[in-house]
């Protein structure tokens, strides 16, 4: 629901969602129609939490061909449960262009203890745990039918005004509008990825329209595909990292440079003057049936 009223016709719509927010709330998503979970989780930090979260079963379309889901079909799970829940409160990517606002993402962290499989029933969720000033901090996670964590993700936001292209305060009523929580227990790594040693350029690519998202620009989640191009076949990754430093749009050349020390393997995605438009790094393990079990 996008609300384009008065302020106070804002108030009493979120005093409204509260007042039925411990019911189940039907989602209509790109993936499916689900329902708000309510089953019990054995993780005793999520308990007394209003986290937000979504069911789905694991698609044959975003499976790899061992029949488990794949990177970039995590990371899109994620992605959609933050914009669910933002659309359901009223203060999604429709409202935000009202005033000329978009969340852009600054930053993934993604630890992956296994892949579900093909038909798996799962839980995704998320829990924004910081806003302050411009930026956003968010925790997802994805847990299998016996509630055991399965992957976990941190993320840093920035709200632009897309028309200066400048980071902006986020507004009162998109503040309130998100419940705050503790952040999930990980590792949190920092933002900046730091590049190991000399890379090796690889072959140029320019960005077509499969590339972009609602903002025309390239998603994030294509710049996780185009690395991953880079991969060998017979690894798994068990930790993704990417930071994102500039907007690349329909026509740009991305001209990838490829490192590797141990288990790290790093993708520097660059324009033509080699300044990167994002920096994905992977850490891997040598045998994907590491993280089928």
């Amino acid at each position: 629901m996008i609300l384009t009223g008065s302020w106070h016709e804002y108030k009493d719509t979120i005093s409204e969602w509260k007042k039925r927010k411990t019911n189940p709330k039907t989602i209509i998503g790109s993936r499916t129609e689900t329902s708000r979970s309510k089953r019990k989780y054995k993780d005793r930090e999520m308990k007394g939490r209003d986290m937000y979260t979504f069911e789905s079963r694991i698609r044959l379309s975003e499976s790899d061909e061992n029949e488990k889901l794949t990177l970039t079909g995590l990371l899109d799970y994620f992605q959609d449960c933050s914009t669910f829940q933002s659309d359901d409160l009223g203060i999604g990517m429709g409202y935000l262009r009202t005033m000329k606002l978009a969340w852009v993402l600054n930053s993934w962290q993604i630890d992956i203890r296994r892949y579900p499989s093909e038909g798996e029933h799962v839980t995704i969720g998320t829990i924004p745990y910081m806003i302050r000033g411009p930026l956003g901090y968010r925790n997802y996670f994805m847990d299998d039918e016996g509630g055991e964590r399965i992957a976990v993700a941190q993320t840093v936001w920035t709200l632009l005004n897309m028309e200066k292209e400048i980071p902006v305060s986020a507004p009162a009523e998109v503040v309130e509008a998100y419940k705050v929580e503790p952040k999930l227990e990980m590792e949190y790594l920092p933002r900046k990825i730091v590049l190991p040693g000399e890379g090796k350029e690889l072959e140029p690519l320019n960005v077509g329209k499969h590339h972009l998202d609602a903002n025309h620009h390239v998603n994030n989640g294509q710049y996780v595909k185009i690395a991953m191009e880079m991969l060998e076949d017979d690894i798994a990754v068990r930790r993704l990292r990417v930071e994102y430093k500039a907007q690349a749009r329909l026509g740009d050349g991305i001209y990838p440079v490829f490192y590797r020390s141990d288990n790290l393997y790093v993708v520097s995605l660059n324009d033509r003057e080699a300044n990167p438009f994002a920096v994905v790094e992977f850490t891997v393990d040598e045998l994907k049936s590491c993280l089928s079990r």
